[in-house]
């Protein structure tokens, strides 16, 4: 059975749009779309329905539609978030900020809605912001956008405040009548100029700062522009931007400081300041390219201006992860001194689809980010609190996978899962690597897409093929693979999450997703960790130095019908040192 919407090619484009634009705020009509996809509900497979595709515990409501992550906070030992969320329906519109509430980050209790349109300044859509804890018990901020017009999509920044801050719950939220407290003057392009950050504290009266992000110019060029305020009720935006560079529109900036050469995985509270030891992140979300970019650089306050360490940073830009994850969101939990990252995965499926199952729209797994011991990129890593859902386990020891062979991991079931696997490759087995192409040097997506998982290789591919069938005829594969330099002598390693086998349904978005990986594999050791979730796919390379994260939707590997494998498509033997896989239990899940 075909999942083919049935509508206009116009419509279908739209409805594509709808799916993949999530964050990027474009005003659609909301009731034509979700009437054409509810229209072609009846054309769905039976397989995309199965709620044994629902994730189990990676973040998500009960049903509809959610997107952006918001002002995640740590509050009087509770744990917030706030996410963007449809109320009436599975595709994107009526957007208010739902919100939950969590002791430990892995089970959720939902509560009533903190912000829904109600005032002027949001009238028409409370869109994505931050929140800002007050020092001294002066409770949390939110700043967020509002759109006050609802043809030209004006976007202004608003305030809110608790309306009891000590209600540990923060059950209830007050819109001061002063609102909007910020708007697109001096030139800005009113209906680009959205998502403050967290603000921080720096030197001079007006000590709060934040970021709005923007794009100025016809090119146009990516803008984080820097307010200050003593009150959070009066803004002064500064003249010169904090940093900008032609890559099209910055939303939902983040911006916070990271240690260098601390404790590993500590993290650093937001308005610490700049020194020796000390660098900044700017993150951005490109509305053009669909991912999060992010550079290591330095913070001059003085003069608010942010430099990239990189001076090519801005044109090749490290990612949090380099496959299904946007508009994320850090904050900093001064209950364990970590940094921790939100990031949304979208569906890949079709409007209609997601109208027939009555969801989309997940969170990833929370993370904790820290800066790399070289200093030149952060390092991420599942929080450990989802190590407490693991339940029976299965390892495997110093197993030799042969040039073109396989080996199935039995004894659990594996649709939703966590996996820790070491690889050791003989060093003298990497000269037979194969040599990089010069021209898909700084293209890891392009690479894995002319190098899948059917591809053969040198030295790898090797790694896993997750959520298969028993028959293999379905699989996604998340494996390594090395090769020569064009010049220099050392390895390059790339990471590719391969879903182009993942189902037997039709009219499923499913690129590949890659990114090269940073490390010394001279030895011939690399680490692979994957967190399955019946329908979402996270892998972890090296530590945590490349992550990629892919949305699949088997139709035969379903359940226990899901089967793990280890293999090795490459001309050289590899061995698994160590494998570690655990059944995952489900957690509370806001009622679901």
């Amino acid at each position: 059975m075909r999942a083919l919407v049935v509508v206009s090619f116009a419509s279908a484009c739209l409805l594509l749009l709808l799916q993949l634009a999530g964050a990027s705020h474009v005003v659609y009509n909301y009731k034509d779309l979700e009437a054409e996809a509810a229209a072609a509900t009846d054309q769905v497979p039976p397989s995309i329905v199965n709620p044994l595709l629902r994730t189990g515990y990676h973040f998500q409501p009960p049903k509809n539609w959610i997107n952006d992550p918001n002002a995640p906070m740590y509050y009087k030992g509770w744990y917030h978030f706030f996410y963007q969320y449809n109320p009436k329906g599975a595709v994107w519109g009526n957007i208010v900020w739902a919100h939950s509430v969590s002791r430990d980050l892995i089970n959720w209790v939902a509560l009533e809605p903190a912000l829904r349109p109600s005032i002027p300044g949001d009238r028409y859509g409370c869109w994505s912001g931050s929140a800002t804890v007050l020092p001294d018990g002066g409770g949390p901020v939110i700043m967020y956008t509002g759109v006050d017009h609802p043809d030209i999509n004006y976007q202004v920044q608003n305030v809110a405040y608790p309306k009891n801050v000590s209600d540990p719950l923060l059950r209830e939220w007050v819109k001061p009548s002063h609102n909007p407290v910020i708007v697109p003057e001096g030139g800005i392009n009113a209906t680009q100029f959205r998502d403050p950050t967290t603000a921080w504290r720096g030197p001079g009266p007006e000590q709060w700062r934040l970021l709005v992000g923007s794009a100025a110019g016809s090119s146009p060029r990516g803008v984080a522009y820097v307010y200050r305020s003593r009150d959070f009720r009066r803004w002064r935006r500064v003249r010169r931007p904090l940093h900008s560079a032609p890559t099209g529109m910055w939303e939902c900036p983040d911006f916070y400081p990271v240690s260098k050469g601390g404790a590993p995985r500590a993290g650093l509270e937001t308005s610490v300041p700049p020194g020796p030891r000390v660098k900044h992140v700017l993150k951005n979300s490109l509305d053009l390219r669909r991912y999060d970019y992010y550079t290591v650089g330095t913070y001059h306050p003085r003069a608010e201006r942010y430099v990239p360490d990189d001076p090519a940073g801005d044109e090749h830009r490290l990612r949090y992860d380099y496959g299904n994850f946007y508009a994320s969101k850090t904050f900093y939990d001064p209950a364990k001194r970590r940094r921790i990252l939100w990031g949304w995965a979208n569906e890949s499926d079709t409007a209609a689809d997601d109208v027939a199952k009555g969801w989309a729209g997940i969170q990833a797994i929370p993370r904790t980010v820290w800066l790399d011991p070289s200093g030149k990129q952060l390092l991420q890593w599942p929080i450990e609190e989802v190590e407490a859902l693991r339940a029976k386990s299965v390892t495997l020891k110093n197993r030799v996978i042969k040039a073109g062979h396989h080996v199935e991991v039995t004894g659990i079931q594996t649709a939703q899962a966590d996996v820790e696997v070491s690889f050791e490759v003989s060093p003298s087995a990497l000269a037979g690597a194969e040599t990089l192409d010069p021209a898909l040097a700084y293209d890891a997506e392009r690479l894995c897409g002319v190098k899948r998982a059917d591809v053969r290789g040198g030295v790898g591919l090797f790694g896993l093929w997750v959520l298969a069938s028993a028959n293999r005829k379905e699989r996604t594969a998340v494996f390594f693979r090395v090769f020569k330099p064009a010049a220099g002598d050392k390895p390059v390693v790339l990471m590719c999450t391969d879903p182009t086998k993942s189902s037997q349904n039709p009219n499923l978005y499913r690129p590949t997703f890659a990114g090269f990986v940073d490390t010394d594999i001279s030895n011939g050791k690399i680490s692979l960790r994957s967190l399955i979730d019946r329908s979402v796919v996270e892998s972890f390379g090296a530590g945590g130095k490349t992550c990629i994260l892919s949305r699949v939707y088997p139709s035969l590997a379903i359940g226990k019908d899901a089967r793990l494998y280890v293999f090795n498509n490459g001309r050289a033997h590899v061995k698994v040192s160590r494998l570690t896989a655990w059944e995952m239990k489900k957690p509370v899940m806001n009622g679901a």
